[in-house]
């Protein structure tokens, strides 16, 4: 029992034993103090794998560290929980957290409300495709975004016979270098994570390939894709493309030193020379040079920060101070190197140029000239949507399995997946 309540209680036994005994005065009721309130605790919910979450601690503790009103404090999402006051959420999950914005706030809200100064025109313009409404207000905040690049193993190209300072620019070079790849011995000439978001998404809009028609009707089985995704197929038959799982798995392919071309996150460089002792080249995604005005922009995509509905004042406030954190250049800095991440804000940006060393800028210079600060986005995602991510990744393992064509895999992916979407509009 608290001190506080045992007093009352004992000032109430008090006044009972008086009214038994001789009359004489009362004890005064000793004074109650209220406990001072602790600090606010908010919860950060996430999916991370063990690896990722252990890189975002030091993060968490240097702001607890610096507040005496604040605490975050990580936890793990279990599927189909309510949200917690903070939520970082997936490029995966983004349609799924969309469909739920009502149990969210937007975040231009809770600044305003916690009169913490929020400079929305400060972001860098390629972040602005995703966490954004039609108004081009912030409602979720791009904390973890990256783009696909390619990565090159220099020492198997030397082997190879290829200059390791020239990377393949086209699919075309990438198929001659897969050639002469797989004449050295090398069983694994090109790989690819994230097959949804590399081959259908940023392919598509590398080459200014719609996704989707003017009615938000799945669209991706134009003739690029189709193209590019027979030329995968007849890559997979030759040996010059292994695939090897659905997400990230081909990344550690090719950090082991299995593989000698690999697309995935830009990312990822900032963490290969602690996972591997080779020598790696990072360069632009390949493109078609026989499609008009090629390349044009990747898509900048990742984890955003989310903001739990029906919050108490005071957490609102503590929620606008760890974004603030979040925000400041330093933070940006720190989140870049341990991560790759794209910095959040022009000034970070800036920050990042002039403070990190030449090597650890390769991944983002690359990654910032693919994206060239274009804003435009296509209005639908394959990878973001989850159940028509799982039916893309279907429909492109029956084409590598040599089951189905490109053509009629395409087409089923769309047809299959405009049902999922139909029927989600009719609930």
């Amino acid at each position: 029992m608290s001190f506080a309540k045992m007093a009352v209680v004992l000032g109430f036994l008090a006044l009972s034993v008086s009214s038994w005994a001789a009359p004489k005065p009362a004890a005064p009721r000793p004074a109650t103090s209220k406990p001072a309130a602790g600090p606010v605790v908010l919860e950060l919910s996430h999916q991370l794998d063990e690896i990722q979450a252990e890189r975002l601690e030091p993060f968490i503790e240097n702001f607890n560290k610096q507040s005496k009103d604040v605490r975050v404090k990580l936890t793990r999402r279990a599927e189909g929980g309510a949200p917690k006051q903070l939520n970082l959420v997936t490029n995966e999950e983004y349609a799924r957290f969309r469909a739920r914005k009502s149990s969210f706030r937007p975040l231009h809200q809770v600044m305003r409300e916690a009169k913490i100064a929020f400079d929305s025109a400060g972001f860098s313009p390629e972040l602005r495709g995703n966490p954004v409404n039609a108004k081009g207000q912030w409602f979720a905040l791009p904390v973890a975004f990256s783009t696909p690049v390619l990565y090159i193993d220099k020492q198997a190209f030397r082997e190879a016979g290829l200059d390791p300072e020239s990377p393949p620019r086209t699919w075309v070079e990438m198929q001659n270098a897969a050639a002469r790849l797989i004449a050295t011995g090398r069983r694994c000439p090109y790989t690819t994570s994230w097959p949804a978001l590399i081959l259908i998404d940023n392919i598509s809009a590398w080459h200014g390939a719609d996704t989707s028609d003017a009615k938000g009707r799945l669209a991706f089985n134009g003739l690029l894709q189709i193209k590019h995704v027979a030329m995968m197929a007849s890559w997979h038959k030759a040996g010059y493309f292994v695939y090897f799982g659905r997400r990230d798995e081909a990344d550690q392919r090719f950090i082991d030193g299995e593989c000698g071309m690999l697309t995935s996150s830009s990312s990822l460089f900032a963490t290969l020379p602690e996972r591997r002792k080779q020598d790696v080249g990072v360069s632009a995604l390949p493109y078609h040079d026989d499609v008009y005005g090629a390349p044009r922009n990747t898509l900048a995509e990742g984890a955003s920060l989310w903001v739990a509905a029906g919050l108490k004042p005071a957490e609102t406030r503590g929620v606008a101070q760890f974004i603030r954190y979040v925000l400041g250049p330093q933070v940006q800095i720190d989140l870049t190197l341990a991560g790759g991440y794209l910095p959040m804000t022009r000034v970070a940006r800036a920050a990042a140029g002039s403070r990190l060393k030449k090597d650890d800028l390769s991944g983002l210079q690359v990654a910032y000239e693919q994206l060239r600060g274009r804003t435009v986005a296509p209005a639908v995602r394959v990878s973001q949507i989850e159940p028509v991510r799982r039916i893309v990744e279907e429909e492109l393992e029956s084409v590598w399995a040599d089951r189905k064509p490109a053509k009629q895999a395409l087409d089923e992916a769309v047809q299959r997946g405009n049902a999922v979407l139909q029927a989600r509009r009719g609930k």
